[in-house]
């Protein structure tokens, strides 16, 4: 009885100190992001600054999916210091309690969190980022601003009834369905250079891409400008989608059918493979987190060398990061498994830190 209610104790504040940590590092993301916001808009008069705000907030719950890890880890070792400078640590062992029995709340906790931010999280944050989207391309328009972080753009090529057509666009919304600032290539039926044509948006209509804004330069004919003209494509909703959106911008639940549709037509599907394998890895890759602070934060308090071991588990933190994004990178370029890129992190840094209670608590 007295062991369950010392991890039911453990358990909560480990939450309440993970959930502080969140809080405290999604209000400074949320402030440095405004102003970077504010600073792009200083060229737009009258920018609604409810609106900047919203945009702002919009998008940092993606920015916090790649620092949950970071913050679990700061969150136990800031908990794990905490309960062994009161000696609620000392207490625990002296009432029969071993390391591993102290760390399983925890990692109980974390493993829930990491479910909950897949299952949950990352559905929203990606609908979030969608939103945020729409409000940049309202305010800013087609500003140079608005397209800043842009430059090489999307491409992609289509068929339509009467020849092939290549697509470029500066920028994406709504996971491809919205473009602006297009570039069309059109051929015909033998291959051969048809006409370039030039828009401002594009927005993905049955059997055709509806384009406005624009104009048309053809071969031995002069410009003409129009206001809409459509052109052509026997791309689907789903097609476009997973041509035009960023594996990070699909929610987890939608990563299945976006490489199903990818898989079918032949398109790179491996950004999408890693990224289903990452989101459904996170619950161990949290539960890693806790092993890694618990290696440097539960010898107890009176002993010193706290700064140390503070630095230690930054810093192995940030190698478990820095080689999660190489196997993502090794991933996407399809020098490696996404399974393996996904749980080669995760293996890393639970095996050091079991490796290290073991030594340190067991011999």
């Amino acid at each position: 009885m007295s062991s369950m209610t010392l991890s039911r104790y453990f358990a909560w504040r480990f939450f309440l100190a993970v959930a502080g940590v969140f809080a405290g590092v999604f209000v400074l993301v949320a402030f440095v992001d405004y102003i970077d916001v504010m600073r792009k808009a200083s060229d737009v008069p009258n920018a609604p600054t409810s609106q900047l705000l919203l945009m702002s907030i919009y998008r940092v719950p993606q920015i916090m999916e790649r620092l949950l890890p970071f913050s679990v880890l700061v969150g136990a070792m800031t908990c794990f210091f905490s309960l062994s400078r009161r000696m609620e640590l000392v207490v625990a062992r002296g009432a029969g309690m071993s390391v591993w029995q102290i760390i399983a709340p925890a990692m109980l906790v974390a493993i829930v969190l990491g479910a909950i931010g897949t299952l949950v999280y990352n559905p929203v944050s990606a609908s979030l980022r969608e939103a945020s989207k729409r409000i940049e391309a309202k305010i800013f328009g087609q500003s140079a601003t608005a397209l800043e972080g842009y430059e090489s753009g999307y491409w992609v090529r289509q068929r339509g009834g009467d020849g092939e057509s290549i697509l470029h666009a500066r920028q994406s919304r709504e996971q491809g369905l919205k473009l602006t600032t297009i570039t069309v290539f059109t051929f015909n039926s033998a291959g051969e250079f048809k006409e370039r044509i030039e828009a401002q948006d594009a927005e993905l209509q049955p059997g055709a891409w509806q384009l406005t804004h624009g104009r048309v330069f053809a071969l031995n004919t002069p410009p003409q400008d129009f206001e809409s003209y459509l052109l052509p494509t026997k791309l689907t909703r789903e097609q476009v989608a997973e041509s035009f959106a960023a594996p990070e911008t699909v929610g987890f639940w939608h990563l299945p059918t976006y490489i199903r549709f990818a898989e079918d037509s032949g398109l790179a599907a491996a950004g999408y493979r890693v990224q289903y394998q990452i989101l459904i890895a996170r619950p161990f890759l949290l539960a890693a987190m806790i092993l890694l602070a618990s290696s440097v934060s539960l010898r107890a308090f009176r002993f010193g060398g706290v700064p140390q071991r503070i630095l230690a588990g930054v810093a192995a933190g940030f190698a478990i990061y820095v080689l999660s994004k190489v196997t993502e990178d090794l991933s996407k370029a399809e020098l490696l498994y996404p399974l393996l890129a996904a749980w080669l992190p995760i293996a890393a840094g639970g095996l050091s830190g079991f490796l290290v209670l073991l030594h340190e608590e067991d011999g």
